[in-house]
């Protein structure tokens, strides 16, 4: 008798702000769940940029839905409710181009999806079974970045104080912030909500057994 689920995939979308959580929460929900579960980041998903010079990239705005290929996440994610394997790209954002390995991802009961710009594009939010919205004070969320896109993204604190103010600011006013509307649950201080991240889990456990 074969043991492979019946049932396609759920998809569960994690949207929210830079810096309010979402990472966080789709780790916990990952790590709670244990087997079963897979991981994807929307930032993999940004457009390569390398037959662009230095000038040409400082000027694109990276916090706008074009510039990742939504197009292309669409199709990994149905390929994954069909139950098949995809290779995810990965996105090298000191070079602002893709690298040449992929990440691997096989079909799990519970496909979890985490990025600012997931629910603001109607196409994408087609795809989700389950909408979640970290919703984080500004502040705290502004903080957050400035330590992740030093210490990780090998940003200076000018060049993020100029993003944040050109693009950061304006398209989560215009497109991150309306987006909350259409979660399903939305999770005020994410990570450290444990109270929303037991019932999320408990209910997507669900899906497993």
């Amino acid at each position: 008798m074969s043991n492979t689920p019946k049932n396609p995939p759920v998809i569960v979308g994690i949207a929210g702000g830079t810096g309010s959580g979402k990472t966080t929460v789709a780790r916990r929900v990952i790590e709670s769940i244990g087997q079963g579960a897979a991981l994807i980041q929307h930032d993999w998903y940004y457009r390569d940029q390398s037959g662009m010079t230095a000038d040409e990239r400082a000027v694109v705005n990276y916090d706008h839905p074009n510039s990742l290929d939504n197009a292309l996440l669409v199709q990994h994610l149905e390929a994954l409710k069909r139950r098949e394997t995809i290779e995810a790209p990965q996105y090298d954002f000191a070079l602002h181009s893709r690298s040449e390995e992929t990440e691997t991802i096989t079909p799990q009961p519970v496909i979890i999806v985490e990025g600012i710009l997931l629910f603001a594009l109607p196409e994408l939010r087609e795809v989700f079974d389950i909408k979640l919205f970290v919703d984080t004070d500004a502040d705290i969320r502004v903080l957050r970045r400035i330590r992740r896109d030093i210490e990780h993204r090998g940003c200076d604190f000018e060049s993020i104080r100029r993003q944040y103010y050109q693009t950061v600011r304006p398209m989560h006013l215009e497109f991150v912030e309306p987006s909350k509307r259409w979660a399903d649950l939305i999770i005020p201080e994410g990570g450290n909500n444990r109270i929303a991240l037991d019932v999320i889990v408990e209910r997507l456990r669900n899906y497993i057994t």
